[in-house]
């Protein structure tokens, strides 16, 4: 463990007057209920193995879209406390579910909140390390903390973590994140009721990351708390890798306009709502970040032929993601893109 007993002490104070919300969207891929509730036991468990287990938090809160009643009980069991339960619908989406969890919080008893998702598998000290930087003096104590999240330590996992889980430093403040990744961070209570995720038609999986330019723009620095680290799966099959690999360049497009408006001067607003040609900027540059990225942001070091193989395995993802990225700036899939937030791959993956 990372941490000593004074610093897990501090962090479990805080737990006291924290929520965790724990969403499983993205368990009920593939349909199979019993494989979904099996994901979810194993997941539970390590939870409650935490130095600071969710036990000791004001509340924990599970949203779902059908756990029978009694595999509830059974959850609750293998957590050790009491958890509420928010059934959503099956075409809640993954940040709607996030939302509504946030809606079960109860402002007399907690001061903060904390997000976690039930397809990563999070080091033993992971909430203990995402709330410690929360006890500080009022004055200098951040708003939110930003923890790590990766693929597996593979140089495959290692390639698509510089691609999928980049973090930029914040001009704020020393140690601060410009963005941050909705399955690894917590917030203030009163932060997130002001600015939750707010509905994007069309973007799967970026809604985080606008979040995150309206907390900059609002001058609002996100901690970034590198050691609070958790692992998110690969999806089961591959074919629902290169379907996840689509969707990603596809968000690009609906991401694109947020960061033309939040970075690019304004002599350069129309790339916003250029086609394709603003997406294709914006992948040209997440290439060159994550190819300097190996070797850098606390990832698994990669030398020699490792090297070699995670820089192809990057600009081949790249190419992949592009693609998506630009039959969708050209207008192809717009319409089946629409509520893409809803759809669920499978992550049952031990």
């Amino acid at each position: 463990m990372h941490q000593s007993e004074g610093a897990v002490n501090r962090a479990a104070t805080i737990a006291a007057s924290t929520a965790f919300v724990l969403e499983t969207n993205n368990l009920r891929g593939g349909g199979d209920i019993r494989k979904a509730i099996a994901s979810l036991k194993r997941l539970i468990v390590r939870l409650a193995q935490q130095t600071v287990p969710p036990s000791s938090f004001a509340q924990w809160i599970i949203t779902h879209d059908g756990l029978p009643p009694q595999e509830r009980d059974e959850i609750a069991r293998l957590a050790g406390r009491p958890v509420e339960f928010v059934e959503i619908g099956p075409g809640t989406g993954y940040y709607d579910a996030k939302n509504l969890g946030f809606e079960r919080v109860d402002p007399a008893r907690c001061t903060y909140v904390a997000f976690g998702d039930a397809d990563c598998v999070p080091d033993g000290d992971w909430l203990a390390q995402l709330l410690v930087p929360f006890d500080q003096p009022a004055a200098v104590a951040p708003i939110a903390v930003a923890g790590r999240t990766s693929y597996a330590a593979s140089i495959a996992g290692t390639a698509l973590t510089t691609i999928d889980f980049m973090y930029f430093p914040s001009p704020l403040r020393d140690g601060a994140t410009r963005n941050f990744y909705a399955n690894n961070v917590a917030f203030r209570r009163e932060v997130f009721e002001r600015y939750r995720y707010e509905p994007l038609d069309g973007v799967y999986r970026a809604h985080c990351q606008v979040m995150g330019l309206r907390l900059q723009a609002a001058g609002l620095a996100v901690h970034y708390a590198p050691l609070a680290h958790t692992e998110h799966r690969l999806p089961d099959t591959r074919r629902e890798i290169v379907k996840l690999r689509w969707m990603r360049g596809e968000d690009s497009v609906g991401l694109t306009p947020y960061l033309v408006r939040a970075y690019m001067p304004d002599w350069l607003q129309w790339l916003g709502r250029s086609g394709p040609l603003g997406p294709l900027c914006v992948m040209a540059g997440r290439l060159l970040f994550s190819l300097r990225a190996l070797n850098h942001q606390d990832l698994t070091p990669v030398h020699g032929l490792r090297r070699i193989a995670a820089t192809g395995f990057v600009v081949g993802v790249s190419l992949l993601d592009t693609l998506g990225a630009v039959v969708r700036g050209i207008g192809f899939g717009a319409r089946h893109a629409v509520g893409r937030d809803a759809d669920a791959l499978s992550y049952h993956r031990h």
